[in-house]
């Protein structure tokens, strides 16, 4: 079988599309919209929790400030393993 330019050029064309298809499955999409979704959610509660501490004043504020962080925090650490869980099933390293 002789390799023309045609045959070649499908065949990178073939396997760019298989790579991308690879990157960009279902099971993936759904675990990082899941992330997303955990820290939007977690930044809210933190912004409301800010909000009350712009209220408050003494220790009462100082807590709330802290628990905002936290919050925040523990946020991003739950969307961060889910993205690397999703990384992880594509069999990225």
């Amino acid at each position: 079988m002789k390799l023309t330019t045609k045959r070649l050029g499908l065949v990178a064309v073939a396997g760019a599309a298989l790579s991308l298809a690879a990157c960009n499955n279902k099971a993936d999409d759904a675990t990082e919209l899941a992330a997303d979704q955990v820290e939007a959610s977690s930044d809210a509660a933190a912004d409301n929790l800010e909000a009350q501490a712009d209220m408050a004043t003494g220790a009462a504020a100082a807590a709330l400030e802290d628990k905002a962080d936290a919050v925040e925090a523990e946020g991003e650490a739950k969307a961060d393993a889910l993205e690397e869980k999703a990384d992880r099933k594509v069999g990225n390293p």
